[in-house]
């Protein structure tokens, strides 16, 4: 009886490793660090728990820029993941990597899971979309700039919340002679302050819509509208007005340490913001620039899509489309939104945060949601579509370096990094046909 147990017992546990060996694993490569690295180890884990035949293995690759390479690189090698976060401005590369993408609406239509771009935000998938409509990537973490501001400071300053850039100017005064270091700071400049700028006033950026309509396309960045706004930046920066803190995120501590009164750069800061800051926050809609429009127009998104590689067993696929279905999900979407300021790409997303109270109790958080669907983005507001533009970020963050630092006149600067620029898409437009 003994050695039958014993002999059962072993029968029982080889088949327990066979079907645990069997699970199919799916390698998600992500640039996402710190606590929102946990938050996307969670998300794994939980579609992990959820079923038994797949498993995906989120892995940290470094930044944006590195995990894109990483990702290229690895296509080369025939080591490639299943799927990629890539962020927005690497859209145009990516479609231009022939063989190497397999599009997600394809990828969901071949593998038999329900799928309805009706069910995302138009804003938020316009950007990831063919000329034809096709959807290449799935929304993920998408963001757009807000103005943030210290309650407290502007109370104590007697000024309201900016509304128009000629508010920032009052307002960044009074915080000054009321003893703060700084009015303003922003992040992420060629994003915030040439991007964005140009979509809320509907400015073309460059021709062909903004690159949509052809990889032909030219800058034209260096117009009026943003020369002026630009040049009297630099003139408030003279007299802390205005002062600059760095590429990326890197000045958020000026804003959280109350170096600063007013910060703009993305929502998605609202969980870092809301762990550091010592004091009454807010965010609202970016300033209007009355002497160039009437009224905004809409925001454009930033943040990242997540990008199925081409080259995978169908079964991987199968598991992959499923875990893109979970990662849409109402739930999953409006926990991901509500923990880190992310824009929540589904309306069912949105609708679940309402009715869970999330925006009563934390007012303004739905500015970047409001902002993006302010209006029906035109052809100078649906986004960009520009080759090797992950290269001409550099380009136009050197350039207005040079003008903060007072080494150029707006003028200068905007004219150089739009030839700069015009020189990286010539490039690109050799390689990509």
């Amino acid at each position: 009886m003994t050695c039958k147990i014993l002999s059962f017992s072993a029968s029982a546990l080889v088949l327990t490793a066979g079907m645990a060996f069997a699970q199919t694993e799916i390698q998600w490569w992500h640039a996402m660090g710190g606590t929102n690295g946990e938050r996307v180890d969670k998300i794994a884990a939980d579609f992990n728990a959820s079923q038994s035949e797949y498993k995906v293995v989120p892995t940290y690759k470094g930044n944006y820029t590195e995990t894109m390479t990483a990702a290229v690189a690895a296509f080369r090698a025939k080591e490639h993941p299943h799927l990629v976060q890539v962020f927005e401005v690497g859209t145009a590369t990516m479609m231009a990597a022939k063989g190497a993408i397999y599009p997600v609406e394809k990828l969901m239509a071949d593998a038999g899971e329900p799928f309805d771009k009706s069910d995302y935000l138009p804003a938020v998938i316009s950007y990831y979309q063919t000329p034809d409509g096709e959807l290449l990537s799935m929304p993920f973490n998408s963001s757009t700039p807000v103005l943030w501001y210290n309650a407290d400071a502007l109370k104590a300053a007697g000024v309201e919340v900016p509304k128009t850039w000629d508010d920032m100017k009052t307002a960044a005064q009074a915080l000054v002679d009321s003893g703060m270091d700084c009015g303003f700071s922003f992040g992420w400049q060629s994003w915030v302050m040439i991007e964005n700028y140009s979509a809320w006033h509907n400015i073309a950026m460059g021709t062909k819509e903004n690159g949509f309509a052809g990889f032909d396309t030219e800058f034209e960045f260096n117009n009026e509208a943003v020369e002026n706004r630009l040049a009297d930046i630099a003139e408030m920066g003279k007299n802390k007005l205005f002062k600059y803190g760095g590429r990326r995120g890197d000045s958020l501590p000026m804003f959280t340490n109350g170096e600063c009164g007013m910060w703009m750069n993305s929502s998605a800061y609202y969980g870092s913001i809301k762990s550091q800051a010592k004091f009454e926050f807010g965010q609202t809609m970016l300033p209007l620039d009355t002497a160039v429009a009437s009224a905004p127009q809409n925001s454009v998104i930033g943040g990242a899509t997540l990008w199925a590689l081409a080259g995978h067993d169908a079964e991987e696929y199968k598991g992959l489309a499923k875990f893109l279905t979970y990662l849409s999900s109402a739930e999953v979407q409006a926990w991901w939104h509500q923990e880190t300021g992310y824009v929540p790409i589904t309306t069912a997303a949105y609708e679940l945060s309402k009715t869970q109270g999330f925006y009563d109790q934390n007012p303004g958080t739905d500015t970047a949601i409001q902002q993006l669907s302010l209006n029906t983005p035109t052809p100078n507001s649906r986004g960009l579509r520009f080759g090797n533009f992950v290269q001409v970020r550099d380009v136009i963050n050197e350039e207005m370096e040079a003008l903060w630092a007072g080494d150029k006149t707006a003028k200068e600067a905007l004219d150089a990094a739009v030839s700069r620029g015009n020189d990286l898409l010539r490039k690109f437009e050799r390689t990509a046909n």
